[in-house]
Parts: structure tokens; sequence; C-alpha cells
């Protein structure tokens, strides 16, 4: 019972106080609210009247802390003073000592102890004081007690069994999202107009048929833009083994008979190979991408320094494996040669490329790495020989 679970509360502190009881009627309906919501099969009316049911019995508790005065009508508006003063699911005042907690939940009478405890004996004395004393035409109506001393009306179950339905705070919350979602959709509907209507601008649609240009459109005087690297030659036929030979003298920079020239890392290969058409090595790029690089000796950088310089690559495909290969150079102090790509068939050819290289000492020697698959397939190719020459 509601009563019982606030004198209870009373026992744990100073109930003469009236600055503590207050604090225990404000633990009362903060249970009571827990209790409302967490129960989502009462309704409102009844949720409305168990605060009612409640408010009266505080009013009736508090009626009995009333000083009695003989000769001076009592202060019947005293406890309805309390009731306003408290702020339902308030917080108790900043320091103030804390306030019993006041269970609400169905209560079980112990087996020696009364079913309920009586009340003094001045309370009988006091309400009817308090009801002479309050005018006739004040309005104010006086709560009507039963034999058991609870407000007529008032449910048997326990507060904790009543709740607020949780229908009823998604309603209200779906109300105040209503604006909200006017606006989105009055917003977006205004976006898709402005679209559209950019968009009918933009291809004609509002135009007049003396507007209409009905005439056929020329070509563009240039071609489309590519991705093009002034460094990395096209991919183009190469020149047939020995055809430059007659032009210029060359300097060898790789022979399949010094393999100890070539650098293999990761998952690449180079094996030196022998068939009809020569000795080769033969390269293969991992997965990974890696190149396999080729040493250019300082003393050939020397002799090309300050010169522009043509390096000639001499080199098929695996067989039945055409495939396209990338060069790169690094010739330390003399700058690099770009990206190089070339398509590399099983026929043997030439490939070659020219660079204008600095006038100044290389202080190493350099590299050439070849990617013999640029597509990361695993392909192979046969590198014969790496020479070079000074451009005429």
């Amino acid at each position: 019972m509601i009563e019982t679970a606030i004198r209870n509360a009373f026992g744990k502190g100073d109930a003469s106080d009236r600055a503590f009881r207050e604090k225990v009627y404000r633990s009362v309906f903060a249970a009571l609210d827990r209790a409302l919501k967490a129960n989502p099969n009462i309704t409102v009316e009844a949720a409305i009247n168990r605060r009612k049911s409640l408010q009266a019995k505080i009013a009736e508790i508090e009626s009995e802390f009333i000083a009695a005065v003989p000769t001076v009508a009592p202060d019947v508006g005293s406890a309805e003073r309390v009731l306003d003063r408290l702020e339902i699911g308030a917080g108790s005042p900043r320091g103030a000592a804390p306030v019993p907690e006041v269970n609400l939940g169905r209560q079980e009478p112990a087996a020696d102890a009364p079913r309920r405890a009586p009340a003094p004996a001045i309370e009988p004395v006091r309400a009817a004081t308090a009801r002479k004393a309050a005018p006739a035409g004040s309005g104010r109506v006086e709560p009507r007690l039963d034999a058991a001393g609870d407000a007529p009306g008032r449910a048997t179950d326990t507060i904790a069994e009543a709740e607020v339905p949780a229908q009823t705070e998604r309603v209200v919350d779906a109300e105040r999202r209503r604006p909200y979602a006017a606006i989105f959709f009055i917003v977006t509907l205004l976006s898709l107009g402005a679209i559209g209507a950019w968009w009918g601008f933009q291809t004609g649609l509002f135009k007049t048929p003396e507007e209409i240009d009905t005439s056929v459109p020329k070509p563009p005087a240039v071609t489309g833009s590519e991705d093009f690297d002034p460094d990395e030659e096209p991919i183009g036929a190469p020149a047939k083994p020995g055809q430059t030979d007659t032009q210029r003298s060359w300097i060898t920079v790789f022979t399949p008979s010094d393999p100890s020239q070539v650098n293999a890392p990761g998952d690449t290969r180079a094996e030196v190979m022998e068939d009809d058409t020569g000795d080769f090595i033969r390269i293969r790029s991992g997965a990974s991408g890696s190149a396999i690089t080729f040493d250019v000796g300082q003393g050939v950088l020397e002799q090309l320094a300050g010169r522009r310089a043509v390096f000639d690559i001499v080199a098929r495909a695996e067989e039945g494996k055409e495939t396209q290969i990338s060069v790169d150079c690094n010739f330390g102090e003399l700058g690099d040669c770009g990206r190089k790509r070339y398509a590399v068939g099983y026929e043997k050819g030439e490939f070659l490329f020219e660079i204008e290289l600095p006038d100044k000492s290389p202080g190493a020697e350099g590299t050439i790495a070849i990617n013999s698959d640029i597509a990361n397939g695993g392909k192979a190719i046969d590198v014969y020989e790496i020479k070079a020459s000074v451009a005429q």
C-alpha cells in the first residue's frame, strides 16, 4: 500500500521535518512515474487517476502534522500548499541529505506484523476540525475516507502494475517529428524541380523551334585527351636485329655470358638459356609486378655523359605468349629515362630509346629495370643483349 510505503520511509528519518517529508513525497511521485512508464497496458485515464489518488493520500498524511491549536482554526490548506510546492520528478536540492527510497511494488505483510498500522488518535479530531473550519463557499472538497482509511474509488492494485502505454510516447514523438519531415519533403521537391529545370535548360528543352540548331555538328578540331606520358614512348614495331648496327658503334651493356649483372628480387626469376637463336636470359616478373634490373657500368655512363645516348634492348617474348613490357632507368647523377613501354612478340627484335644525358660525372653505376609483363600475368621475355651508343 502507498500509505504504508510512505510511513516506512518516514521511519528512516525525521518525519517532523517538513523538508524531509517533501523529499519523501518527491520520491513517491518519482517511483509512481517509473511504475507507470514500465506497464504498456494501463490507459492514460487510469494513470491520471492513480496520480490523483496519490495526491489525496499525501494530503491526508500531511494533515496529521498540522499543529492543533484549540483556540485558533488549523491551517487546512497547508497540505495542499505542500503538494503545490512539490515538483513531480524533480531531484532533491543540492547538498540535501539522501531520501529513503520508496518501494511502490506489491507488499506482503509479515506474519507477525499487523495488517494496518493504527492511525494516531488525534487524526479524527483534526480532520473534523479542518472540515468545520473550511468556509462554506470556498469550493474546497475534503476527501472522504472509507472504513479502511483509503480514498473511495482508489484502485486496489499496486502502482507498480500501472504504466502509461509506450504507444502514447511514440505518438508524441511522431507529432514532434512531423513538421521536420514536412520541411525535408518540401526541400527535396524543390531541389528535384531545380535540377530538372537546369537539365531542361542545358538540353534545350525550353527552346522554341526557331532557336533549335538542326545543322549537323562539326567534329572537334583536336582529338580527345588521353593519358599521355611524354617520357613514355608509344608501342611500335621494333627494328630488326642488325638494322641499326651499321649506323653507329655500340657499347655492350649486358650479355648472357655475364649473368652477374642481373638482379631478380622478390618473386621474379632470371635464367640463362640457349636454343638455335643463340644464348639469352629468360626473365619473368611475378604477380607483385617487380622488375628485373640490369647493371650499367660506370665506365659506360662516363662515355655517354654530355651526349644524347641511344639504348637498344634485343629481346623476344616467350614462345606463344606475346606480352607488353615496361623499361625504367636509373643513371645516378645523370638522371633517368622515364618509363618506356613496348609490345614484344615471339620474333626477336630491337627495342630502342633515346635520352639526353647531362655533362657530369655519374658518380656510380646505373641500372635498367625491365618488367616482363605489365599486366602481372607472369609472362616472360628472352633478353639477348643490351647495348648503348651515341646518337648520330
